[in-house]
């Protein structure tokens, strides 16, 4: 298996900037962080770390660290992946009313970083992807997750079809989401137990492998005046939807 946040392959360090990706980064014992770089006004707002080689560097030094002048904020960082989660740890936790997320061929960096920050709003047991089909952890994904990589357990499979069977075993209820299910997810959800979410590609949705390992296939009932969701809008909102049941 990968290393979390990694795909085989993908030696490379990432780069992290924004405040709160590099807080978070910092804050995360489980997280190796190799170098920092700081204006010194950033370097006013918060504690420095003894033992992080750090740089202090103007604003348009930092500029150039990133990709396309992204907002760094006064802070960039490189960092190891985190180590690897797997599978059989997450199905081992005793939080039956906790939610599992799993995300067929979400590719989208901002997106998945998104759904990393929802989950942790909804306190989600983790994410699961399959590690040829989701992106790196990046900065991007960092970014967008505003904190949420370093706390949500990020798991990557080989075989995703085999995944949701373990899943299942684990004794969740596995929801695909589609626009095309004739459930509401609300009908999908009631009588309670272990719940795995599971979401598809935006445009291409799930694919039929996976749509075949799911015990329910749902929608959210939006207004007709809508075609579809963002995928991390979705996730969000089937989030709210366990929470709330």
């Amino acid at each position: 298996m990968a290393k979390r946040g990694r795909p085989t392959g993908s030696p490379q360090r990432p780069r992290f900037w924004g405040r709160h990706a590099v807080y978070a980064a910092l804050d995360n014992p489980a997280r190796q962080v190799r170098k920092l770089w700081i204006t010194r006004e950033a370097a006013s707002l918060i504690v420095m770390p003894d033992d992080v080689p750090t740089v202090y560097a103007d604003v348009a030094d930092l500029a150039r660290l990133v990709p396309n002048d992204a907002p760094h904020q006064g802070l960039v960082c490189e960092v190891d992946p985190l180590d690897d989660v797997f599978l059989d740890e997450l199905l081992g936790e005793d939080a039956p009313a906790r939610p599992l997320l799993v995300l067929d061929q979400v590719t989208d960096p901002h997106n998945v970083g998104a759904i990393l920050r929802s989950a942790a709003a909804f306190d989600a047991v983790g994410i699961v992807t399959q590690d040829r089909h989701s992106p790196p952890e990046s900065g991007v994904v960092a970014r967008a997750a505003s904190g949420a990589l370093e706390v949500v357990p990020w798991v990557r499979v080989v075989n995703l079809a085999r995944a949701l069977d373990e899943i299942a075993e684990a004794g969740y209820w596995r929801i695909g989401l589609t626009g095309a299910a004739k459930l509401t997810l609300g009908e999908a959800l009631k009588g309670g137990g272990k719940t795995c979410l599971v979401l598809g590609a935006e445009g291409e949705g799930m694919r039929q492998n996976t749509e075949a390992h799911c015990d329910a296939l749902a929608r959210l009932p939006i207004s007709d005046k809508a075609e579809s969701l963002n995928v991390s809008n979705a996730a969000a909102i089937a989030l709210y939807a366990v929470a709330t049941r």
